[in-house]
C-alpha cells in the first residue's frame, strides 16, 4: 500500500498516511479538524538504475533503446549545474 503526504491548508499539520489506492483522500485535519486536508505531490520512494529490462527496453520513449546506449553508464554525465553534485540526482 502506499504512503500518501498531507497537508492542511487551514493549521499548516503535515502528515503521513498509508492508504489503499481505491480508498477515498481524507479531507478532515486531525489537529485542527477543519475538511481542508489536501495530499501533496511527493518524489517517488525508488529509483530505477542500471541495464536491466527498463533501461533496455523502455528508454527512449517506447522503442528498445539500442544496445550501445543501454550499456553506457550514467555516472559519465556531468550533474546538472543546479544540483552541485550533493543531490541524489544522479
Amino acid at each position: 500500500m502506499p504512503i500518501y503526504a498531507y497537508k492542511c491548508d487551514a493549521c499548516g499539520h503535515a502528515m503521513d498516511a498509508l492508504q489503499k489506492m481505491s480508498d477515498a483522500p481524507l479531507t478532515d485535519c486531525p489537529q485542527c479538524g477543519k475538511p481542508a486536508l489536501h495530499k501533496q505531490v511527493t518524489a517517488a520512494g525508488f529509483q530505477l538504475k542500471g541495464s536491466g529490462w527498463y533501461a533496455t527496453d523502455f528508454k527512449g520513449g517506447g522503442a528498445a533503446a539500442s544496445p550501445a546506449a543501454a550499456a553506457a553508464p550514467a555516472s559519465d554525465a556531468a550533474p546538472p549545474a543546479a544540483c552541485g553534485a550533493s543531490c541524489a540526482c544522479h
